[in-house]
């Protein structure tokens, strides 16, 4: 298999050449949810330094953030990573094999705490969770509510608002439960890909600078077809509001008492950065990085010179809130 060819110096710190190939000392094993549903996950095998659990964004297969996972492995990090349920090689629950739909993000955050625990059981400390996107929103949310614990978690580019950014999530949400309404709530809400009206190389404007990172993904896509994606439907919609709003509420935030880094971009296309920068000044252990154009949604698959700051940022975090045990 052939490598995209992005990367500079593959031997620099938090680099990987795990591109465009599964590296050899990972595994993908199928996992259990304890109502029987199977997660596609994957496993490098235990380090000294501690173990990371990262969950992607929405439409994402892990796949996509190979380069970081195995640089953090190389680092010295037992890694895994997971497909939530109903997207990439973890299945569909809609109608369809391209809409991402859900009946209700608690059962995102229920699948989670049941990953995460048997994670936590089977994997030497400290243990950090590390998000993307829609999935940083879910492991806040399970962390807000006590499901899980990690030592420190790391949020990149958190779905704690959605576009337009102006009109709050308390005015959006039951909007999009009228619009549910009207039908299927399974049905997609646009046509395309990851935001409504973008075509294939507009979408890599929202996403990332780095065009050879971007085109990894549908490389991925063309050698595994399962786990290709496009629009959301309005249920998810409704539901990602519901779920915004409840992480909105006071008292709810501010009674998180772990270690948090959030990563956002001032520019992103998809998710709110005011409310990232909100979310972080009411986080009692919040730590808030921040970026402006210079980066798109993608943080971590971003062109060398971000994404080099945003895994040293990440790295630093780490030493002083999950230092090496032992």
């Amino acid at each position: 298999m052939t490598i995209s060819p992005a990367i500079q110096d593959p031997n620099a710190p938090g680099c990987s050449p795990a591109r465009r190939v599964i590296p050899p000392e990972a595994t993908e094993p199928r996992w259990a949810l304890p109502d029987g549903h199977l997660l596609r996950r994957i496993d490098w095998a235990a380090g000294p330094r501690g173990s990371i659990l990262f969950m992607p964004g929405r439409g994402d297969a892990y796949e996509k953030w190979l380069e970081t996972l195995d640089g953090w492995h190389r680092e010295g990090w037992q890694v895994t990573s997971a497909d939530w349920r109903g997207q990439a090689g973890s299945g569909r629950l809609g109608h369809d094999a391209t809409t991402g739909h859900v009946s209700d993000f608690a059962v995102w955050v229920a699948d989670y705490a049941a990953l995460f625990a048997d994670w936590y059981a089977s994997t030497p400390g400290p243990h950090v969770a590390v998000a993307h996107s829609m999935g940083g929103q879910i492991v806040l949310r399970a962390v807000a509510e006590g499901a899980v614990r990690p030592d420190s978690l790391v949020l990149s580019a958190p779905m704690l608002g959605i576009h337009p950014t102006w009109i709050p999530a308390s005015v959006l949400h039951p909007v999009s439960r009228a619009i549910r309404a009207l039908g299927d709530p399974a049905r997609p809400a646009w046509k395309g890909g990851e935001k409504p009206g973008s075509m294939a190389r507009a979408r890599s404007l929202l996403l990332t600078h780095d065009e050879g990172r971007y085109d990894d993904e549908q490389w991925w896509r063309e050698q595994r077809p399962e786990i290709g994606m496009g629009a959301a439907s309005w249920g998810w919609i409704e539901r990602a509001l519901a779920s915004i709003r409840g992480l909105e509420r006071r008292g709810v935030l501010e009674a998180v008492d772990v270690p948090t880094l959030l990563l956002g971009t001032s520019i992103d296309g998809l998710v709110s950065w005011p409310a990232i920068r909100r979310a972080a000044g009411r986080l009692p252990q919040g730590e808030l990085v921040t970026f402006g154009p210079e980066c798109r949604h993608e943080i971590l698959r971003e062109v060398d010179p971000v994404r080099g700051r945003a895994l040293a940022v990440i790295g630093d975090f780490l030493d002083s809130h999950a230092p090496a045990r032992g």
